[in-house]
């Protein structure tokens, strides 16, 4: 009777541990110390990386960050963004937010090169997003924190996915405030996340309109614009002004004081200040550099937890421009 007992519970134990075991290979949660054993040199890989193509050229930074929003925002974070089209389907690459504008393909093959090099098969494309965008953000000046992983990488890719998920920049704050509501962020911390536009620069045909057109704008700010985006479309698209006209390559919180002062590029950034809900907001990230940094750092981490593949789905690129 005793050893009957003493069966019947261990089988019990081992259906449980099966089960749970199951669970973990399909449902597997992220977490930040995920490649401490299987890959403990892919942080200083990563960043190496990062801070050479910064070096290279700083504005590497803010498109870096600008490819991790524009991957989970389509389908979660799965590394969608970095796929090229195929015969199968049409990818992210040429979706209106992202055709001539999408940038940093070749440096993320070359941290995933760097990485393969100390780790084979190991990490996600997905991942490495994740962590090149934190550094990014770090090495010009911004906040750090620790990032969770454990994505899996798709295997497809949607054009109309990101044509319709990614916010363009005439959104108006309505507008801004659903998309970032449908993928589980907060009014809060689309203001946060918008503080990414204290890096980087935009291009003319996504201020055009509102350098010649709009009324809540700066004078002397929007005729600065003018003079290298002519107002006729096709003359100047692709001319580059700087999203924060101070200190374009310096994360820190002046976006925000821009806005108070009516110097937002683009529709959207302006509409964060504009006598609507999120004025206060504005105001306390243009005070308080610290609060900013510690809301975006959330807002992070929580975009990063968009609809991961984990587990047994989706696979590991050896190429992150193709599935295996």
């Amino acid at each position: 009777m005793a050893f009957s007992s003493f069966l019947k519970a261990n089988v019990v134990t081992l259906a449980f541990l099966i089960i749970v075991l199951f669970m973990g290979g399909t449902n597997a949660q992220l977490s930040t110390n995920f490649y401490s054993k299987s890959c403990p040199r892919l942080f200083a890989t990563v960043k190496s990386t990062v801070q050479s193509a910064i070096q290279n050229e700083a504005r590497m930074g803010a498109s870096l960050l600008r490819l991790f929003f524009h991957d989970c925002f389509v389908n979660g974070c799965d590394g969608s963004v970095l796929l090229d089209d195929t015969s199968s389907f049409t990818g992210e690459k040429n979706a209106v937010p992202n055709r001539n504008s999408a940038r940093g393909f070749d440096v993320v093959d070359n941290i995933k090169s760097a990485v393969e090099n100390v780790c084979s098969g190991v990490v996600s494309c997905a991942d490495i997003l994740a962590i090149a965008a934190r550094d990014s953000v770090g090495i010009l000046g911004g906040p750090t924190w620790n990032v969770k992983l454990g994505r899996r990488d798709s295997r497809t890719a949607s054009q109309s996915a990101a044509n319709n998920s990614i916010p363009p920049p005439t959104s108006n704050l309505n507008q801004l405030i659903n998309s970032f509501n449908s993928v589980g962020l907060s009014t809060r911390d689309m203001v946060a996340l918008s503080g990414s536009h204290t890096i980087g620069q935009a291009r003319c045909t996504s201020f055009r309109a509102r350098i010649y057109n709009e009324t809540t704008i700066d004078a002397s700010f929007a005729q600065t614009r003018r003079s290298n985006c002519p107002r006729t479309a096709g003359s100047g698209d692709n001319n580059l002004a700087p999203l924060d006209l101070q200190t374009p390559t310096s994360f820190e919180n002046n976006y925000y004081k821009n806005l108070i002062n009516r110097r937002g590029l683009l529709h959207s950034d302006q509409q964060l200040f504009n006598g609507g809900s999120t004025d206060s907001i504005v105001r306390t990230y243009s005070n308080d550099e610290k609060t900013f940094n510690s809301d975006f750092v959330a807002g992070m981490i929580k975009m990063g937890d968009i609809s991961p593949l984990t587990g047994s789905n989706g696979e590991i690129r050896k190429n992150c421009r193709r599935a295996n």
